[in-house]
């Protein structure tokens, strides 16, 4: 049904005029929306907040004060060097988590039950539990089962072991003393601050003081301890370092006295170390000048089969200075030759003797490449034959040297085992003097800066801040109850809603009338001055409205119906017809035949016949009309068995088309929507409906559920009656139809 509302009928629009009302978007926040029910409800929101805020004040002033008392220690990251001996203790006073360390030694445990011990807390009210389960309710009392069960006798229960009972008393003082217990480092300082949290104020400065100084002393006796452990440990060790110390003494003189060695690094061992470095550098120059040579020997070897022209092309021989000087005169001479082989003829005597001078330079080079390359060829003949000798004169002092190189290297090995034992036997003797002779001298790395004090202020509870606070928390839960109050409440409470969702005019808008019976509400137009005058003028404002809705059409049939039943539309109708009287001949009828008021409204006597009757056929038309002041009415007569068969049979029709030669106007009061189907089918006789609805009472989705099945119908509606409307509510929540009641009729509504 809801796919069917009334926003989808294309022909719904149409009616409403050219005028449609705006309508807010779905996804837009509308802020105004948001605080109408935060407004309408600021008093009960205040008075809420009001009553928490007396509540938590007298919760604030009913918790006992709490007192923190502060000492503070300054925690040198790294100790005085006073004894190299920390070096054993292992202590890394420049790591980034040694403070976090100390920090996290205040609140150890260890030290917490030393204080605990030191004080006596454990006896102190605050953290005995003894002394508290005599102040307050024992729940676990009331949930010991033996307690109460009939047949328990005293000497079926245990009794309790007093030692452990102390020692549960005991536990519970340093967990109630831990958590009491705050360390707080001061930022970019080696400072922080030990705080501790008690009622009693004296007592806190105390248990401050107390476990910032078995803080300090725990850190020396944690030092002694190490130095002793330290003196037993190097005392130990020392005694196996002698023997190793021994041992590596006799092995080494043992080696020399078998190899006869008496200085061997500045004996044989230098003399033949020296020679073959010597021999080996002379080797390796030698075999450099061998690449070299051979280089070049390889380089003219591969191009003598060419003949001595291409050896001319060798960079070995082209490097040769005479070689590059003849080649200079050659080129000079064969430039000669060609220079004046242009000008002379070949026996012309300057061009015999140029070319002489050409074969004398290219005699000369010839001779010069070869002289070159010869003396390649025998340089490396000779450096051949001194790689040979050297590697030679090597090879026979090899097998020597490496036999005194091994020599060399046992001695060296047993020489340095000996120094090593050496080294580490002086070092633990030395640090074993420096413990023994400073094991009374100790310097601890905190001290303190700033004693506790007996705090004057208490730090809980701070009961401003808890009366505010709860003020606050009031004010968000005010508001968010007025908002899922007004969430929850899915009425129609202005003119605004019933536009917006229904996409209706609004034709009227009638106030509450209180402490009034419905005989008197349906009769209180025609009673004009024995009656509220806001609420005829609100039945004035109706009429003008459905007057003005049938400008364009006439509406001869008026069908008044409503959700459900209590809505009051019998009412609206039996009025409407009351104002509508006043200019017309109006006739009311009174169509629900299964719970009819008109005949009780307006005091008929009984056995009147009615709308029933008349269709039935078993009365006449005259004697079911009866007429009231300015309107006659036709009441529902005789209850039948079967009224949906009535109002769908032809003869009701006939019966509206003659009454509607009579009369100018006929109001029918039709049965609820959601009831019966009786509306429908009336709905589809009536000229225009106008859809009666309660303020603050039907549920939107009823109204929107029965004018959807209206408008499936084709049903002409007209628009909506807001009824029952609180005024003094509507004023007060800021409604703008509380505002009309404001002007000049206000001062006569009923209290």
């Amino acid at each position: 049904m809801e796919n069917q509302l009334i926003p989808q009928q294309p022909a719904f629009p149409d009616r409403l005029g050219e005028r449609q009302p705006e309508r807010i978007r779905d996804d837009e926040l509308d802020l105004l929306r948001l605080w109408q029910p935060i407004w309408r409800r600021k008093w009960s929101i205040a008075t809420l907040m009001l009553v928490v805020m007396m509540l938590a004040t007298l919760v604030a002033l009913a918790m006992t004060p709490v007192y923190r008392a502060a000492s503070t220690l300054m925690i040198e990251e790294k100790a005085a060097q006073v004894l190299s001996i920390q070096q054993v203790y292992g202590l890394d006073g420049n790591s980034s988590g040694y403070l976090q360390t100390q920090f996290e030694l205040l609140k150890s445990r260890e030290l917490a039950e030393r204080v605990v011990h030191e004080l006596s807390l454990n006896t102190h009210p605050e953290f005995d539990p003894r002394q508290q389960s005599a102040s307050l309710i024992d729940i676990r009392g009331l949930l010991d089962f033996n307690a109460w069960l009939p047949f328990t006798t005293p000497e079926d229960v245990a009794e309790v072991d007093p030692e452990l009972a102390e020692a549960q008393a005991f536990r519970a003082a340093v967990d109630t003393f831990m958590k009491r217990t705050t360390i707080t480092p001061v930022p970019k300082t080696q400072l922080v601050k030990v705080q501790i949290e008690m009622a009693d104020a004296s007592t806190a400065a105390r248990a401050a003081n107390a476990l910032a100084r078995t803080y300090i002393d725990s850190q020396m006796e944690a030092k002694l301890e190490m130095t002793n452990n330290a003196t037993r440990w190097i005392n130990e060790r020392l005694e196996t370092l002698k023997v190793s110390l021994q041992e590596s003494e006799r092995q080494l003189q043992a080696f020399r006295d078998q190899e006869n060695l008496v200085d061997l690094q500045g004996g044989v061992t230098t003399v033949s170390a020296g020679e073959l470095s010597r021999t080996s550098d002379r080797l390796v120059d030698t075999r450099r000048d061998r690449d070299a040579a051979e280089s070049q020997y390889r380089q003219v070897a591969e191009l003598k089969g060419g003949g001595w022209q291409r050896l001319t092309a060798a960079p070995a021989v082209m490097s040769n200075p005479l070689v590059q000087q003849f080649k200079a005169q050659e080129a000079q001479a064969l430039s000669k030759v060609q220079e004046l082989s242009n000008r002379y003829g070949p026996k012309h005597p300057s061009m015999i003797a140029a070319r002489s001078e050409l074969n004398t330079a290219t005699a000369s080079l010839k001779s010069q490449v070869e002289q070159v390359v010869a003396s390649i060829e025998r340089a490396y003949q000779l450096a051949v034959a001194n790689e040979d000798a050297l590697q030679s004169s090597f090879e026979l002092n090899k097998d020597e040297i490496q036999a005194i190189t091994r020599k060399e290297f046992k001695l060296r090995e047993l020489q340095r085992e000996v120094d090593s034992n050496q080294a580490l036997y002086n070092t633990f003797l030395n640090r074993l003097k420096e413990t023994s002779a400073t094991a009374d001298l100790q310097s601890a790395n905190a001290r303190i800066v700033d004693r506790a004090v007996r705090p004057e202020v208490p730090v809980k509870p701070n009961r401003k801040l808890i009366v505010i606070a709860a003020g606050l928390l009031a004010l968000m839960a005010g508001v968010g109850l007025a908002l899922l109050l007004e969430m929850l409440n899915n009425t129609f409470k202005s003119t605004e809603e019933i536009e917006e969702q229904l996409n209706l005019p609004v034709l009227g808008i009638l106030p509450l009338l209180k402490d009034k019976l419905r005989k008197d509400v349906a009769q209180m137009f025609g009673r004009g001055g024995e009656t509220d005058r806001a609420f005829l003028e609100a039945i004035r404002t109706l009429r003008t409205g459905v007057v003005l809705s049938g400008l364009n059409k006439e509406q001869k049939v008026l069908l008044v119906t409503s959700s459900i039943p209590g809505e009051g539309k019998s009412s609206v109708a039996a009025n409407l017809a009351q104002a509508l009287g006043q200019m017309e001949k109006v006739l009311l009828i009174d169509a629900d035949m299964r719970r009819p008021t008109a005949a009780k409204n307006f005091e008929l006597p009984v056995g009147t016949p009615g709308l029933a009757n008349l269709i039935a056929g078993i009365a006449k038309l005259e004697d079911c009309i009866y007429p009231l002041d300015g309107v006659d009415l036709i009441s529902a007569g005789t209850v039948p068995p079967n009224p949906l068969e009535l109002l769908s049979s032809k003869r009701f029709a006939e019966t509206l088309e003659v009454l509607g030669s009579k009369y100018d106007h006929i109001i029918i009061d039709s049965p609820p929507m959601q009831a019966v189907s009786d509306a429908l089918m009336l709905s589809a006789l009536a000229s225009s409906v106008i859809y009666v609805v309660k303020a603050e009472s039907t549920s939107v989705q009823l109204v929107r559920d029965g004018i959807g099945r209206l408008l499936q119908n084709r049903a002409p509606v007209s628009g909506v009656v807001l009824n029952q409307v609180d005024i003094e509510k509507a004023k007060k929540n800021g409604y703008s139809h509380g505002a009309y009641y404001d002007y000049g009729y206000s001062s006569d509504q009923p209290a």
